[in-house]
């Protein structure tokens, strides 16, 4: 192997995908695969949900686990962490809601708040035996959004979760730097997903496509290439930093 595989290869990583049975997260799964990593693709139905149009590779696992159920999240990551390790943790499951902020009920944050907050400090918290004595440096790569920047009309909550999301990136790296693990996030724009269709419509649309720079959606391999990269040998230098691809809407003004 050269020097330029070393950098970049996964050959030989354990990583954990949540959310991965459609969309995003079965996207970076299939990468992380074809990368040379050993894949936990966690869902509540764990199963792909989704036509897929590729081939999926045979060293993704698909396994149930919910994220909001603490209990479940304990058993499913000492069940993989015990039979081999984890090396990189991906906390990719999220969901949102569509109405006016005055709308929202409890039932509603606390549905939110259980998979894109409780979700991601859970999975860090339950994967953190593993994650310290990776041989590799443990790595974890949460998940945030666009939201935690930018001000969103009828998604008020998801913008907060989100933003929860990079501060538990920064306080983990910190409190975990000495420990052996790299912990960033990535905030990706707008990309085709379910959970985009659920809030998107044609005036949204036009709005978003012509606020950022490159006037498109993006392509979910070019958001799977950063998890890959972050998870890679390459990155082992960054921690508690948050990477946006958004096709330069965070950068554009007027």
């Amino acid at each position: 192997m050269n020097r330029l595989e070393q950098l970049y290869s996964l050959q030989g990583l354990r990583v954990v995908v949540t959310g991965a049975s459609s969309g995003l997260g079965l996207s970076m799964s299939v990468m992380l695969a074809e990368c040379g990593a050993t894949v936990f693709g966690l869902s509540r139905s764990g199963d792909v949900k989704v036509e897929y149009d590729g081939e999926i590779p045979d060293s993704i696992q698909f396994e149930k686990m919910d994220v909001a159920n603490e209990e479940d999240v304990k058993r499913k990551l000492a069940e993989i962490g015990e039979k081999g390790g984890i090396d990189v943790l991906i906390n990719n499951a999220g969901v949102t809601i569509k109405k006016p902020a005055v709308e929202f009920t409890n039932t509603d944050l606390e549905y939110m708040n259980s998979i894109n907050i409780n979700g991601v400090y859970h999975c860090s918290k339950y994967a953190f035996p593993y994650l310290k004595v990776s041989n590799h440096v443990g790595r974890i790569i949460n998940i945030s959004s666009m939201a935690s920047y930018l001000g969103f009309s009828e998604v008020v909550p998801y913008c907060a979760s989100k933003s929860a999301v990079i501060g538990i990136t920064r306080g983990l790296a910190v409190e975990w730097a000495d420990k052996n693990i790299l912990v960033n996030s990535v905030s990706p724009g707008w990309f085709p997903s379910l959970m985009n269709q659920q809030v998107m419509d044609a005036d949204r649309q036009k709005k978003i496509l012509s606020r950022m720079p490159l006037h498109r959606y993006g392509k979910p391999e070019e958001l799977a290439a950063m998890i890959c990269f972050l998870a890679s040998p390459a990155a082992s230098y960054i921690t508690g930093q948050d990477f946006s691809i958004d096709g330069g809407a965070l950068a554009f003004g007027y």
